[in-house]
């Protein structure tokens, strides 16, 4: 079965993260990023600004219900909006969030009869919440965007899965917000489905997510709150304390919220996966070269520790890290870096052709020398949906008699294991840093040289 499955990868799509307009969503996890309406705000598109004034209208509504006598109404709905589980953003091991109660909503809609600026024009970002109200932070202005936007992330839905070919059903969504009745209402879409639960998944544009909004209160509370004016002990300062003064202090957040808006050209969105510096790479590179071979010292985890860090940022974006993961075999624990497949280029579309490999396997071994009880460890692991091609990471070349073991192996199997030894990790990092060609190149060059070996 696969490892760490994405909706891509079930559905047979090969998709690198780094082409996707989306974030391609796990089954049981969340993806550890955030909606930030910011990233709307500063657009250059006319449809995302237009879908940030979609918003806005529809919280600064919420607020007026509150101010016009409203307030059971304004609460049901601050309640719906609270939490947007199709989406899978955030940090839950269960894809599924719990919602606010009631006397949150009410601490939300005080804030628009507390502060007249709010009551008078309404909010200029949503994010400003955080400044007013104790535990509104990035997870929940994400949720309040997706379910405000939910009828735009559906149609986003729709036409990424007609485009890339993944499997969609009629599927029953719940609190869908409707602008012209201006609440919200349910309905059927043809929408792609988590297998593990049958739930429908909305696919969000990745140009709207960060892991901390752009408007945010730790950066307030580091950079711009006046704290020795608030408290005479700064150091212990709470964060309630901070918001108790900003509901009497507005000056001091919109003095902020205007600082944030001059500084939107450096607000990007950031990507799924960072790639280490060259610098870091050269140095992990620098830490494995030392090491001993063996397990003196614990140089074998060491070993699995600097690799582990070092080759997804190698391998990015051709290939996309799915797990690091221990396995036993007869008593011997074996740790594997599990890598989707995206078929971004040809060796790896060669790879998935001839061996089937959707994912691929690379087997760490921190040892002078590779033996057969190794080969044929990874032989076993080698099959169904993980394919026929595995990649063993150790020190030096394979000898004569091991080298004749792989050819047999893809003689009577077809199954195919390269060897990657540090002078491979080397010239790796070398291509890394020079820019004039992409790291996998060593890779291919190593299975070219070993299908020449093969009959």
């Amino acid at each position: 079965m696969l490892i760490r499955p994405r909706l891509t990868d079930y559905h047979g799509v090969l998709l690198a993260q780094e082409d996707a307009d989306f974030a391609i969503p796990f089954f049981n996890e969340d993806i550890p990023l955030y909606v930030d309406p910011f990233l709307m705000w500063k657009s250059p598109s006319q449809q995302d600004i237009a879908l940030h004034c979609a918003l806005l209208s529809a919280f600064n509504y919420v607020g007026q219900l509150a101010l016009k006598g409203e307030s059971d109404r304004a609460i049901e709905i601050l309640i719906a909006a609270s939490e947007c589980d199709e989406v899978g953003l955030g940090t839950s091991r269960t894809r599924t969030g719990k919602r606010i109660g009631r006397d949150k909503a009410q601490e939300i809609l005080d804030v628009f009869r507390r502060i007249p600026r709010y009551a008078q024009e309404g909010l200029a970002h949503i994010e400003e919440l955080q400044f007013f109200v104790d535990g509104i932070s990035k997870d929940r202005i994400s949720d309040f965007a997706c379910s405000f936007l939910k009828s735009f992330l559906i149609d986003f839905t729709i036409d990424q899965c007609e485009r890339l070919g993944i499997p969609t059903q009629r599927e029953k969504i719940a609190n869908v917000w409707d602008p012209r009745l201006r609440t919200f209402g349910s309905g059927e879409a043809m929408l792609p489905i988590d297998p593990t639960d049958g739930r429908p998944l909305l696919l969000v544009p990745k140009r709207w997510l960060r892991f901390v909004p752009w408007i945010n209160f730790d950066d307030y509370f580091e950079k711009h709150c006046p704290q020795d004016e608030i408290s005479h002990t700064p150091d212990t300062l709470t964060r309630v304390e901070v918001l108790n003064y900003n509901r009497d202090n507005y000056g001091i957040v919109s003095a902020y919220v205007k600082s944030k808006e001059r500084s939107l050209a450096d607000a990007q969105n950031d990507p799924l996966f960072s790639q280490i510096p060259v610098r870091s790479a050269r140095n992990k590179y620098m830490l494995i070269k030392k090491l001993p071979t063996g397990k003196t010292d614990g140089a074998d985890i060491k070993y699995e520790e600097a690799t582990c860090q070092l080759l997804p940022s190698l391998l990015y974006p051709n290939m996309d890290f799915a797990a690091a993961q221990a396995r036993t075999d007869s008593g011997v624990s074996i740790r594997d870096l599990i890598f989707y497949n995206t078929r971004r280029s040809p060796f790896l579309q060669e790879i998935f052709n001839d061996y089937g490999s959707r994912q691929v396997t690379f087997e760490m071994k921190n040892v002078a020398e590779i033996e057969r009880t190794h080969v044929d460890q990874l032989n076993r692991y080698l099959a169904d949906e993980l394919g026929r091609f595995g990649i063993l990471v150790t020190r030096n070349p394979l000898k004569k008699a091991i080298m004749k073991r792989t050819i047999d192996l893809w003689s009577g199997q077809r199954k195919a294991i390269v060897a990657l030894t540090d002078t491979d990790i080397e010239q790796m990092v070398e291509v890394f840093d020079s820019k004039q060609r992409e790291p996998i190149d060593v890779i291919t060059k190593k299975y070219a040289e070993f299908r020449r070996a093969c009959p």
